[in-house]
């Protein structure tokens, strides 16, 4: 019996360490014949990590199971997406009504909601009590835009509608829209608006492919599809980065881009922001970050990113009935 259970401690430590050498390499590298992988949260993988370890302990009563109970969860810290707002204890988080000011400088607010096709309700209501400056929507009808703008902003709000293949998505805001670069092969829409002052800002919404939802790691078939998804996703991206240089100075150019990714934070989609873009919840955001599923928000798939000539603030995820994502608001210096 000594040895069975033994045995068994030493079979519950393999696996521990034998997952977390792969979870390490494949969320720090992020092959796309790994995509099926690393879609899940690494929390999900570290939850069965520290599970096997403690097991290897209970058979063991040995420091090595401590040892590597130690290594996942600073493993965990490390690499949760959800644990870098830690490094914003104390930070502001936007508040409902008028975006107040910051050290005196008024601010820029953006939101961010995917409609889920008015399947849930209309959010309009739910949007406007955010008073924000810009809202980019998808999975939206276009022709209920117009009425986005005048629960908005009283009737004197200006938007823009664009057509993709799994739904419409739209900008509206408070600005006059300068213009609008139609691209009827890209999966988002850009536009350019014109403030109070005279100065422009480019704003692209994104509405990327739709996400892979089989989970059935044990085929074949799951870690094609996600690695197909994925390399989707990359194109699509790179198409919108290569309209903005074409149509304007970018990346001398104030951008705003924000959207519905369908990809999770750690995905390499976003590191190809990385060089030209903040993530504004990375840089400023609050609490739980995560916006999809609105119910258990176990992924962070909506987001704002803004250039360089923008600091973020206030970042924070706010929830609406009448959607199964939840809404990202951000507030911005525009020196």
């Amino acid at each position: 019996m000594p040895s069975i259970r033994r045995g068994t401690g030493w079979i519950f430590l393999g696996i521990a360490l034998l997952l977390h050498l792969f979870t390490v390499y494949a969320f720090w590298h992020q092959p796309d014949r790994l995509a099926a992988f690393t879609v899940l949260p690494i929390w999900v993988w570290g939850g069965i990590g520290l599970m096997a370890s403690v097991m290897a302990f209970y058979f063991l009563r040995a420091p090595l199971p401590l040892a590597m109970t130690t290594v996942w969860a600073l493993t965990l810290l490390a690499g949760m997406d959800e644990a870098r707002v830690l490094a914003h204890f104390g930070k502001q988080a936007p508040q409902p009504g008028v975006p107040a000011t910051h050290l005196g400088e008024p601010v820029v607010r953006v939101l961010t909601l995917n409609c889920a096709g008015m399947r849930f309700g209309d959010p309009a209501n739910d949007i406007a009590a955010w008073k924000p400056d810009v809202v980019l929507l998808q999975d939206i009808h276009p022709h209920q835009l117009r009425r986005f703008a005048d629960i908005l902003y009283g009737g004197k709000g200006n938007f823009r509608a664009h057509f993709t293949r799994d739904g419409g998505i739209g900008v509206v805001t408070r600005w006059k829209i300068h213009r609008e670069i139609g691209n009827p092969a890209m999966r988002g829409q850009q536009v350019t608006v014109e403030l109070p002052c005279g100065r422009q800002i480019e704003l692209v919404n994104v509405y990327l492919a739709p996400a892979v939802t089989n989970l059935r790691l044990w085929r074949r078939d799951a870690w094609r599809e996600h690695r197909i998804n994925r390399v989707i996703h990359h194109t699509e991206a790179a198409t919108m980065l290569q309209l903005l240089e074409q149509t304007t100075r970018f990346p001398n150019t104030p951008v705003i881009l924000g959207g519905d990714f369908n990809a999770p934070a750690t995905d390499p989609v976003h590191r190809r922001l990385a060089s030209h873009f903040n993530n504004t919840f990375t840089a400023a955001g609050t609490g739980w970050g995560n916006t999809f599923q609105r119910r258990f928000p176990i992924l962070r798939i909506d987001h704002v990113y803004a250039t360089r000539h923008f600091t973020p603030v206030r970042c924070a995820v706010a929830v609406t009935r009448q959607s199964d994502h939840r809404m990202v608001v951000t507030d911005l210096i525009f020196p």
